[in-house]
């Protein structure tokens, strides 16, 4: 049985072709999907291996247009869906709907942002909707039931489900409080992605009947932050390791 896995990137890191190849690596070890970050200076969720990733990229020359065309050259390469999780800074630097539309232009599948909520988001649903983008809504634990029923409620395609509470790159241990959290959203009509601290098979088997595909992403950058001259092979294999029940 295979189970599916949202592979997270950092675009441009460690530079533009690398990250191509990574996107590769990780499609040819059986990822469903890629999530590519668009790095930025000050974000809000990130924790110490993306953070680290976010400033080298930024560094080795990074720009949006850099990420646009990255994120074409992966869907071609690998003929996955793509989506883009980034910060409001980027878009509202660009202009909300000119994102949008150039997000369409390149292929992707959805836009992942998780500092622009539901009536506060500068006009990003509408964009999504106009231009045949899905808007993928992050909710977290925390979040008040009356706050995921309104999100609920505009019935996106996708919602992103936050595991754990705190920054990215912590292992998440999944308890009973997880999986209620879960078996509310699966309720509903969305595609559940669910991430944060996902690094090991047994998570990802565990979550597998109540989402559409598990989010990892630290356990990636901190391998390719280690180097070394098999760092491809190596996640292709994690992938591997990672989306098959018993190897």
């Amino acid at each position: 049985m295979k189970n599916k896995l949202v592979c997270h990137l950092i675009a441009n890191y460690p530079d533009f072709d690398q990250s191509l190849k990574i996107a590769e690596a990780l499609a040819s070890g059986g990822a469903e999907s890629i999530e590519v970050q668009f790095p930025f200076s000050d974000p809000s969720a990130d924790g110490p291996y993306i953070l680290k990733a976010c400033d080298e990229a930024l560094k080795a020359g990074f720009t949006v247009d850099k990420g646009f065309s990255l994120v074409e050259s992966i869907i071609k390469k690998t003929k996955l869906d793509v989506y883009i999780m980034s910060y409001a800074n980027i878009l509202l630097t660009m202009g909300i709907e000119k994102f949008v539309k150039k997000s369409k232009a390149s292929g992707v599948k959805g836009l992942i942002i998780p500092d622009l909520t539901l009536n506060n988001d500068d006009g990003l649903l509408n964009s999504g909707r106009k231009y045949g983008i899905s808007i993928i809504p992050v909710l977290t634990l925390t979040t008040p039931l009356k706050r995921v029923d309104e999100i609920l409620f505009r019935e996106p395609e996708y919602i992103y489900a936050v595991l754990r509470k705190g920054i990215t790159g912590k292992s998440t241990i999944i308890t009973e409080e997880n999986i209620t959290f879960l078996k509310y959203l699966s309720g509903k009509k969305a595609k559940i992605l669910g991430g944060f601290g996902i690094n090991s098979r047994d998570q990802v088997k565990a979550l597998t009947p109540h989402l559409y595909a598990s989010v990892a992403g630290t356990v990636f950058v901190k391998k390719i932050d280690e180097g070394g001259e098999d760092i491809l092979p190596d996640l292709k294999t994690m992938v591997k390791e990672l989306t098959t029940d018993e190897l």
